[in-house]
């Protein structure tokens, strides 16, 4: 099975973006992953390339690379796993698989 964040699918013409993150402050995970996660702020809150809002705890899940449709994303503060998908406007959101 291939991982869809190491490999570009044919499809693809843009290799994928890498992003840095910083400590957001996030301290309700180990401190080793608190940079993957941040605190949603409402309404006014705009997501990056690299974020994903969770449905279930509205925790922000950041990635190292740029998400697209399909990726699989997992929420350590719920322990939920999630799969990324285009919401209205193009906006990616996440279901939960499991």
């Amino acid at each position: 099975m291939t991982d869809p964040l190491q490999e570009t699918v044919a499809g693809d013409a843009a290799p994928r973006q890498r992003y840095t993150l910083t400590e957001t402050g996030f301290d309700e995970v180990p401190k080793k992953y608190r940079r993957f996660y941040r605190r949603w702020e409402g309404a006014g809150d705009r997501l990056a390339p690299n974020e994903v809002l969770c449905p279930v705890c509205r925790v922000v899940i950041r990635s190292t690379r740029e998400l697209r449709t399909g990726d699989r994303v997992y929420c350590m503060p719920c322990m939920s796993r999630l799969v990324v998908t285009e919401g209205e406007g193009g906006r990616l959101e996440a279901r939960v698989a499991y």
